[in-house]
């Protein structure tokens, strides 16, 4: 049980004494990254998917 304490007690020093948080400029700054590369990565899978879509109806079309 001490060990349980002890890791606890470790661990909510860590957080607060050692971790250096980000500010909420560069918070800011990293979520509209993510959404952006999100974004783009959405639109790529789309045209990939919409190009597959296309072949796939071009080979149905001729064999049927």
């Amino acid at each position: 049980m001490s060990k349980i304490t002890s890791y606890i007690k470790d661990s909510y020093v860590e957080l607060t004494q050692k971790v250096s948080w980000p500010n909420w400029s560069s918070l800011q700054g990293s979520a509209i990254l993510v959404m952006i590369a999100s974004l783009i990565l959405a639109v790529v899978i789309m045209v990939i998917d919409l190009c597959f879509k296309n072949i796939m109806e071009l080979i149905y079309n001729i064999l049927y």
